[in-house]
Order: C-alpha cells, then sequence, then structure tokens
C-alpha cells in the first residue's frame, strides 16, 4: 500500500472512530434527557439535531482554501449560541435538565478541526472562535454552577488542542508543498540548462558541417548532399527536441547564467555503475537490450538520472544490500528503465526519506509522457522502474 493510500485509510479509520464515538454520546444524551421533565424533549430534539448537523462539516475531506467550510461553522455555531441563550432565559419554562449536548460538543470540536485545517485563511480564525464559544457556553444550557463552567473551561481547552493539530498539520503540508514546488522548479531549470547545451552542440556541428560543404561544394558535389542531409536531421532533431523540452519548462525567472550541467545521457552508464562499485560494497551490474544510440536527448538524459537516483538510494537506505542490477531496454516506442536492488532494509513507497529526489524526477518523467514506479519487489528488495515513450509529444 503506498504512502497516499496508507495516509488515506488512516484518515477514514479516525472519521469511523469519530462517528462511533458521536454516537455513544448520543445515546448518553438521550438516556439522561429521558429522566429530564416535560419541557427537555424539545431542547433534547434540538441538540441532536445541532449534533448530527455537525457530521457533514467535519466527515468529508474538504479543498484547502474552502470559503463555504467557515461559512457553515459559523451558521453552526451561532444556532448552537442560540439554542444556549434560549435554554438560559427560558429555562424556568423548559425546565432543562440532563446533559447539554455531550454529542454535539464532540462534533463542535470536530468542525473547529477541521475549520482550521482546511479553511479560507481569512474567515478560519473568526469561524474557530465562534464555533469555540459555542463550545465553551454548552455547559451552561444544564445551570450556571460553578462545576459546569469547569466544565466549559475544559471543552474550550479541548477546542483550543483540535484547533492546534489543525493548524500545526496545515503548516506542515504547506510547508511540504512548498518545498516540491522548489524541486519541481529545479527540475525545470535543469531542464532549461539541459536544453541550452543540447542547443549548443547541434548548432556548433550544423555550423562545422556547413562550413566543410562550403568548402568542398565545387570539389565534390556529392559530399554536399550528404552534409546537408545530416545538417537537415541535426536541424529536425533540434527543433523537435526544442519544442518538447520548451514546453516542459515554467520557471521563467530562472537565471541565464546559471552553470551549466554536462549532458549524461544511458550511453555514460557505464562510468556512473563504475563509481557506485568503488563505493559500495554492493557491485552494480548492467543490462543493456536494445541500440540506445539516436535517443531523444530528454529521454536519455532522464534515464539516466532514474538510474542514479536509484543507486544514490541504495547506497543511502539499503547498507545490508549485496548487489544491484540495472537493466535498459529499448522497444520500437518506449525506453524502459529499471533499477533493482536485494536489501532487506524496511523502506516506504514512493520514496524513501523525505522523497523530495524521487519527486523531483517523477515530475521530470511525467513532464516526458512516462510513468514512475518505486516500491517493494515480489521477492524483496526494491524496485525502481521508469518507462519513457520514444514517439509522444510531451504533455503540456
Amino acid at each position: 500500500m503506498s504512502t497516499p493510500d496508507l495516509r488515506r485509510w488512516w484518515v477514514r479509520l479516525a472519521q469511523a472512530a469519530g462517528l462511533v464515538a458521536m454516537g455513544l454520546l448520543a445515546l448518553f444524551d438521550l438516556r439522561l434527557g429521558a429522566a429530564g421533565s416535560l419541557g427537555t424533549p424539545l431542547l433534547l430534539m434540538v441538540q441532536m439535531g445541532l449534533a448530527v448537523t455537525t457530521v457533514p462539516l467535519w466527515l468529508p475531506v474538504h479543498r484547502l482554501g474552502s470559503r463555504w467550510l467557515p461559512l457553515a461553522a459559523l451558521a453552526l455555531a451561532s444556532a448552537s449560541l442560540a439554542v444556549t441563550a434560549a435554554s438560559l432565559v427560558f429555562s424556568r419554562s423548559l425546565l432543562f435538565s440532563g446533559s447539554w449536548g455531550l454529542a454535539e460538543s464532540a462534533g463542535l470540536i470536530g468542525v473547529v478541526f477541521v475549520v482550521t485545517r482546511w479553511g479560507a485563511p481569512r474567515l478560519a480564525p473568526w469561524a474557530a472562535v465562534a464555533v469555540g464559544l459555542a463550545v465553551a457556553a454548552l455547559p451552561l444550557r444544564a445551570g450556571t454552577e460553578y462545576l459546569l463552567v469547569i466544565f466549559g473551561l475544559l471543552q474550550v481547552l479541548a477546542a483550543a488542542g483540535a484547533a492546534g493539530v489543525g493548524l500545526y498539520l496545515r503548516v506542515m503540508a504547506a510547508g511540504r508543498e512548498r518545498a516540491i514546488a522548489l524541486v519541481r522548479a529545479e527540475q525545470r531549470a535543469e531542464f532549461a540548462r539541459d536544453l541550452h547545451d543540447f542547443i549548443a552542440h547541434h548548432v556548433t556541428g550544423i555550423v562545422v558541417q556547413a562550413q566543410g560543404a562550403r568548402f568542398v561544394a565545387e570539389q565534390d558535389p556529392q559530399r554536399v548532399i550528404v552534409a546537408l542531409g545530416q545538417i537537415e536531421r541535426a536541424g529536425a532533431e533540434t527543433m523537435a527536441s526544442m519544442r518538447r523540452m520548451v514546453g516542459i519548462l515554467r520557471n521563467p525567472d530562472a537565471p541565464p547564467d546559471a552553470p551549466l550541467a554536462p549532458l549524461a545521457g544511458v550511453t555514460e552508464l557505464e562510468p556512473l555503475l563504475t563509481g557506485f562499485n568503488g563505493s559500495t560494497n554492493a557491485p552494480a551490474r548492467l543490462h543493456v537490450d536494445g541500440d540506445l544510440n539516436g535517443l531523444p536527448v530528454e529521454v536519455s538524459t532522464s534515464a539516466y538520472r532514474v538510474v542514479m537516483e536509484g543507486l544514490t538510494n541504495t547506497r543511502q537506505h539499503a547498507p545490508d544490500a549485496r548487489s544491484v542490477h540495472v537493466a535498459v531496454r529499448r522497444t520500437p516506442d518506449w525506453l524502459l528503465v529499471r533499477v533493482t536492488d536485494d536489501g532487506a532494509s524496511p523502506r516506504t513507497a514512493p520514496a524513501r526519506g523525505h522523497g523530495f529526489g524521487l519527486i523531483g524526477l517523477t515530475e521530470r518523467v511525467r513532464a516526458l509522457g512516462g510513468t514512475i514506479t518505486a516500491g517493494p519487489g515480489v521477492a524483496g528488495g526494491w524496485v525502481l522502474d521508469a518507462a519513457f515513450p520514444l514517439h509522444v509529444a510531451v504533455t503540456r
């Protein structure tokens, strides 16, 4: 089970536990309310209705920055405060007795959490404060004795704790989103540098061939035709890669004079594995199936980085690995890359550690229309798989 699936499973489990807890508290409210006076059933039905109304607010998974969530929470808090005020004003006629609404208290505390975690920034604080006041005032429905005031303060502390947890999760998620955005921006900047190197290389070759063709034009016209064909192929390849790679770039503020990284592709995997074997006890073996020459440059460089990421993760997170296998296969339509190790160390998908290296790599692979997966192998160890289409336009 992947990390996002596991996280969703825990969220659903917590929500189910919340529903069960509210159901038990509602039964407790009903039992105490049944022992009250003739006026109690009216308030009992009202507070049961308010408790049920909280469920559609805290049970679903909301979109971050939701505006309707804090607005609904404000309306619910206003209704709860109105019922509390009515029970105080008309206490002599209604003769309120029994529980003040423990199910409603639990539901409102859950609303405080979801409003703080998912609500729109400008509305969420006001909604959280309003719901907190409603939670604090709930025990006053049963009277104004000293003990009930203490219960109100305890419920305020519970609401404050829920708000703190929601705010903490919100800040953590925002920090991770910023880190992922930074990784993606760096990845696109790397694409830009690769594009610079690639275009410079091919344009230089085109210029050299054009100069040579002009020099031999009068002596050997046939060589001019060959040179023109090479110039045409190089120009077509350059334009195709430019269209694909420029479609990937999304960071126009990248400095044009940034240091250039060398263009390493799948044809340079042997030196990469040699360097890896010199720094680890797990020998890495390379198996190549098909001709790796003539691949689109962005596919070749991305495949190289997939292998580099797999070897780096093995070195850092599988110290007990005894062997690493790198397989690169070219088919008419796909380039397939697989990096496997036999390490027994526990690891989690989609990446070990914070996973930002694999997140950036995933952004790069998907931008080329490919797929990438990482997870435990059937026979143990770890498997990193990537597939690159060779004739599919880049996703825009």
